[in-house]
């Protein structure tokens, strides 16, 4: 199956859950759980110390709100992109968040990927 084929909502469903335990994850600098849905492939990419060293240094990773804004989806290959307006608790504006989702190997929906800039 690939996931481009599922219904906005059937795609929200798996989406919302996992971006809200990535922006908590964030927040409590908890790398364990920030990377718990990730697809291997994208663990194998990732310094656990370098995302150590940017939950301790950056004030938006550590402050973000569990209040977002879906804004909607891109469809692309076996993935699909669903985008998200962000808030701070401490810092005024909005920044765009970014999470990838595809089946892996074994069937499973995963993270291929996931940004807030």
């Amino acid at each position: 199956m690939n996931i481009i084929d599922l219904t906005d909502d059937e795609i929200l469903n798996g989406a919302e859950p996992m971006w809200t335990e990535l922006i908590r994850a964030s927040n409590d600098g908890e790398y364990g759980k920030f990377i718990r849905n990730f697809d291997y492939s994208l663990i194998q990419g990732l310094n656990e110390v370098e995302i150590g060293k940017q939950f301790a240094k950056s004030e938006l990773t550590r402050s973000l709100s569990e209040v977002y804004d879906y804004l909607g989806m891109i469809r692309r290959g076996e993935h699909v992109t669903v985008l998200y307006r962000v808030r701070s608790t401490k810092k005024e504006g909005e920044w765009l968040g970014r999470l990838v989702l595809g089946y892996n190997d074994k069937g499973e929906v995963k993270i291929f990927g996931a940004s807030v800039f």
